[in-house]
């Protein structure tokens, strides 16, 4: 059996390393048409500020063995045509016609091809592009030249046109080296994939190292004298010595495009659970491909180096008979910000209320291990879930607490269609040094069945700002102790401790609406319990508290 597959840095490899195993007797070629073979791309921002040391190690194995074409063709047994370009597909002839780097055409005949084609940088049409030093980031080519860049200056100015995965990590990584960094996105907030609510602890954490965030910020034009020397935004001017363009990326899929393979609703080529095509002996992996939303069945794109990989695996056994799916994807995704961290899984609030559910959320925000732990770290954590039926939708973390793990078990419990309540009950490992007895995500799960079961009503803080002036509209109530409150507090609360309030309860208004909350809202909640009891019928509670409370606060 002839296997080609066009395309070879993630998904075509993977595709092609798992062919050797099961059908040793087919002859596979790979078509790329770069020099580098097999390599890590979610590594160039670490291999650019140096944490990655050469870019080698990008393309190697876990032993250190460079995945280059004689690795391929001693170790797996695939031939490897680098520095080759296919043109075109004859769906008829079952042939691709290629063109090498002296520009020699050859013909290649398949019984079963693979597009891993992989995805292409969105390139705006914005007025002085073609300067010199605005660049994007695919390839160690593209990171090479990022780097000889900033080998020739200590202290550049760096500007990143995009805020999203690649353009926080590149933002990180030239902060790092000594650069004055600014991100400029259009959109309100950088990592869109994430809430609001949450993504505000992630701009204050670049500010606070000195890197510059302009959203709803839109790049009209670069200038320059031959390099770029400036980017002009609808804003103002920012200097630049080099300007990294990261607006996003779109599916490459020219060929399919021109051989009249089915595109999908975003873009990228539909594919079936067995990863085929509308042609049954095409199929398409990696970032080319359109995935499916587990929670929605919707069709989603999410370009990612795990997902390329698992499609890989599921390519191959299709091909060699076996029965395999790719099931779909949450859109897990997680990235590093200097001491930060910041991860999410499945449906963000506004998502999940755009599909049409009865959305319930809760925030979490509580160390990640027991306080009394010299190296417990605060994290943020916002759970998102379905108020009918109690199933949890969405998981968002960040802060210098331990997100990832948090978020793996979100999406392991998403995957399973499992409740709040199943949630909240599951056997996770207890120490002092790894987590609480209660873990974190246990904690807003428990919050979550709280609200669900009418236990509580919680607010956020963006609510608890539209509904008016504290004092005047509402009582914003903080349970906290003196101490706590005279080293911060939010403007217009009154403050009365938990301990105290059952004796208090004769100055608070009942005919207006309550607004509980302390530091993480826990002694908020009991407080609302309290009131309730004592006839109070408009009891709220903040979610997350004080932690949580992005807006102004008195410190002292």
């Amino acid at each position: 059996m002839k296997v080609v597959i066009i395309g070879g840095v993630a998904a075509g490899p993977k595709t092609a390393s798992r062919l050797n195993r099961v059908c040793p007797d087919s002859e596979i070629t790979i078509i790329e048409k770069g020099e580098l073979l097999s390599y890590a791309g979610c590594g160039l921002p670490y291999y650019i500020s140096g944490k990655v040391d050469c870019e080698e190690e990008l393309r190697s194995t876990p032993v250190g063995t460079v995945r280059d074409s004689v690795f391929f063709q001693k170790v797996k047994n695939v031939k490897v045509l680098n520095r080759t370009e296919a043109t075109s597909i004859d769906r008829e002839s079952k042939t691709v016609t290629v063109i090498d780097a002296e520009g020699k055409a050859a013909v290649l005949p398949y019984d079963k091809l693979v597009l891993a084609t992989g995805a292409n940088n969105v390139k705006p049409p914005i007025p002085g592009s073609d300067l010199k030093n605005i660049l994007g980031l695919k390839s160690i080519e593209d990171a090479d030249a990022i780097k000889a860049k900033l080998a020739q200056h200590k202290a550049l100015d760096a500007v990143i046109v995009g805020g999203g995965l690649i353009g926080v990590e590149v933002a990180e990584a030239f902060a790092e080296m000594g650069c004055r960094v600014t991100i400029v996105e259009f959109l309100p907030q950088i990592l869109s994939i994430m809430d609001p609510d949450m993504i505000g602890f992630v701009e204050n954490h670049f500010e606070s190292h000195g890197v510059k965030i302009r959203t709803n910020t839109k790049v009209m034009a670069f200038e320059g004298d031959g390099e770029v020397r400036k980017v002009i935004t609808d804003k103002g001017e920012i200097p630049a010595d080099l300007v990294i363009m990261a607006v996003g990326v779109r599916p490459e899929v020219t060929l399919a495009k021109q051989a009249g393979i089915v595109l999908g609703k975003t873009g990228a080529i539909k594919v079936d659970p067995q990863m085929r095509t509308s042609d049954e002996d095409i199929l398409a992996v990696g970032d080319c491909a359109e995935k499916i939303n587990l929670i929605t069945g919707e069709p989603a794109y999410v370009p990612l180096g795990s997902t390329a990989n698992k499609e890989g695996r599921v390519a191959a056994n299709t091909i060699c008979g076996m029965d395999d799916s790719f099931p779909g994807i949450l859109g897990s995704a997680v990235c590093k910000i200097f001491e930060f961290t910041a991860a999410r899984t499945g449906l963000s609030e506004k998502a999940a209320r755009e599909a049409g559910y009865d959305v319930v959320i809760a925030h979490g925000p509580s160390t990640d291990k027991p306080h009394f732990m010299p190296d417990a770290k605060l994290l943020y954590l916002k759970l998102i879930a379905d108020r009918k039926t109690g199933k949890l939708l969405g998981a968002q973390a960040t802060g210098p607490g331990e997100a990832d793990k948090r978020i793996d078990v979100a999406a392991t419990a998403i995957t399973m269609g499992m409740t709040a309540e199943q949630l909240s009950n599951l056997d996770l490992c207890y120490a002092p040094p790894y987590a609480p007895a209660v873990d974190n995500i246990l904690t807003a799960a428990n919050i979550l069945r709280n609200k669900i079961d009418g236990l509580m009503v919680g607010v956020t803080a963006h609510e608890v700002k539209a509904m008016g002036t504290p004092g005047v509209d509402f009582t914003f109530l903080d349970t906290r102790s003196p101490e706590e409150v005279s080293a911060v507090a939010i403007p217009g609360a009154v403050n009365i401790p938990l301990g105290a309030i059952r004796n208090r309860v004769s100055e608070l208004d009942k005919s207006k609406p309550i607004v509980t909350f302390c530091k993480i809202s826990l002694r908020g909640y009991e407080a609302a319990l309290i009131l309730w009891k004592a006839g109070f019928t408009d009891v709220r509670v903040l979610d997350g508290g004080v932690v949580m409370w992005p807006f102004e606060k008195i410190v002292k």
